[in-house]
């Protein structure tokens, strides 16, 4: 078994998409409405003709354990405009913070509204940290858990399209990110196997994409959220770590700063390579001025373009959503 690559035979997920009306009648006749800074509502949900601003809603995602209202939910950000069935392009976005409870969700509240204003449904996902009940695995599993109610997202939202969906993550949630688009290469014994939603295409922002170079390289966060060094539990990097779990199939961008001293461009680097030679597609984008947290940021003059790269690579090859 090679450390970059395990070799498993791929386990084919998709989301079918929903198109019935009868979620448009149960609603009405709930009376649900969408606002912005809703509280949760885990029913069918009116089909409006358009909507003048960007509205949100919340879920709560179902976990395996008791779940915890509090950091268990992900918001579903709608663009403003027409609402037709399989018309919107989604995003789901994975807030970073070292696997850490100090950051949460709401800091990937501007990008979500961001890309929102720019035609695409955005899922923020909120889930439990180290910290705040977080850790091996319910980190792991919350993100699992969050990524395959999408499928329920889309019954409730069928103006929402997952024929070609993105997620993105930065940071940590870059890790995470990556590991969400490989889960149907997973073992069914393993940490997040059996996944009911699959990404078809992934943006690492700042990843730690080669968990074990950077836990063996100063990186002891990651050793925390793991619970051991690469040496001590192997088995758990084997099932998270994006290095060893690559999908040749599933196209992924990795951007990252030039300058990002809290985890070095060498992630990116390595992984591409190792996707490259493992015949997928890959590329690097290195923002030769940027930092780790000004990829992100809107004040920085990388955010503009990290925002078109998002928004193209739903609909374009690598090549092109980065050109």
């Amino acid at each position: 078994m090679s450390i970059l690559q395990r070799r498993r035979t791929p386990r084919p997920a998709r989301v079918s998409s929903i198109g019935s009306g009868l979620a448009i009648i149960l609603a009405l006749a709930a009376g649900c409405t969408i606002s912005d800074g809703a509280p949760a509502v885990e029913s069918a949900i009116a089909l409006p003709a358009r909507l003048d601003e960007v509205t949100v809603q919340r879920f709560q995602y179902p976990t395996n354990d008791e779940a915890d209202p509090s950091q268990n939910w992900a918001d579903l950000y709608l663009p403003a405009g027409a609402q037709r069935v399989d018309s919107i392009p989604l995003a789901v976005l994975i807030h970073g913070g070292s696997w850490q409870s100090q950051v949460g969700a709401y800091t990937f509240d501007p990008l979500a509204r961001e890309l929102a204003h720019r035609g695409m449904a955005v899922y923020n996902v909120e889930y439990r940290r180290v910290g705040s009940g977080g850790g091996w695995p319910t980190t792991f599993l919350d993100i699992a858990n969050a990524l395959d109610h999408v499928v329920e997202v889309d019954k409730r939202f069928p103006q929402i399209t997952t024929d070609d969906e993105v997620v993105i993550g930065h940071s940590a949630g870059a890790q995470l990110a990556v590991w969400g688009g490989t889960r149907h290469l997973l073992e069914d014994d393993e940490v997040g196997a059996k996944p009911a939603f699959r990404p078809t295409r992934v943006v690492s922002i700042a990843g730690p994409l080669d968990l074990a170079y950077a836990a063996t390289h100063g990186d002891d966060r990651i050793i925390t959220a793991i619970g051991g060094t690469p040496a001590e539990v192997a088995s758990r990097y084997a099932m998270v770590d994006p290095i060893q779990n690559i999908d040749p199939d599933t196209p992924v961008i990795a951007l990252h700063g030039g300058r990002d001293t809290t985890v070095a461009p060498e992630n990116s680097r390595r992984y591409v390579d190792a996707v490259t030679r493992a015949g997928g597609r890959a590329k690097l984008v290195l923002f030769e001025d940027q930092d780790h947290v000004s990829l992100v940021s809107g004040g920085s003059s990388a955010y503009p373009r990290v925002l078109e790269i998002i928004r193209h690579v739903s609909s374009a090859d690598l090549d092109e959503a980065t050109a």
